[in-house]
C-alpha cells in the first residue's frame, strides 16, 4: 500500500508532540518495516525544515534529520496540475486541496493526516494515525 503522509503527522513524529507523536512514530515504524511505502511532497519539505530548524537551530543538523526522512520516505513532487486543479477543489483548505491533487496524480492509496475535518471532501481515503495503523495491522 503507498500511502502520502501529510507534514502535521511528520512533525508531530519528529518533534515528539503530545498527545499526537506515539502514533505519528508508530506510522513511522511501520514504514521502516516495509508495512507500507510512505511518501511525503517535495512541496512540505521546507515546511518540515523550518518547523524542524526552529527546533534544532542547526542548519547541519536539519539537513540530516532531512536526509533521515528521505531515506524512509519517497519523495512526489508537486505538479503545475497539482496546483491548477487544487484551485476548484471541493476542499476549503487549498494546501490540503494541493496535498490531495498531488496524492491523486502519484496514484496514492490513501493520505494520513490528523486534519481529517478539511479533506472530507478528498476523492484520495484519509485516516488518522490511529486508523491507519489498524488498518496495517
Amino acid at each position: 500500500m503507498t500511502a502520502l503522509i501529510d507534514t502535521c503527522i511528520i512533525v508531530d513524529a519528529l518533534q515528539s508532540r503530545e498527545p499526537f507523536c506515539h502514533d505519528a512514530q508508530n506510522v513511522f515504524l511501520l514504514c521502516a518495516n516495509n508495512t507500507f511505502e510512505g511518501f511525503i511532497t517535495a512541496k512540505a519539505v521546507t515546511d518540515i525544515y523550518y518547523l524542524a530548524h526552529r527546533q534544532t537551530h542547526s542548519d547541519p543538523a536539519t539537513r540530516d534529520i532531512l536526509l533521515k526522512l528521505f531515506s524512509l520516505f519517497g519523495l512526489l513532487d508537486t505538479s503545475a496540475s497539482d496546483i491548477r486543479n487544487a484551485i476548484t477543489s471541493e476542499l476549503t483548505d487549498y494546501e490540503d486541496a494541493v496535498m490531495t491533487e498531488t496524492a491523486l496524480r502519484s496514484g496514492m492509496k490513501c493520505i494520513v493526516t490528523r486534519n481529517v475535518k478539511d479533506y472530507r471532501k478528498s476523492p484520495v481515503p484519509i485516516y488518522t494515525p490511529a486508523e491507519f495503523i489498524e488498518l496495517l495491522t
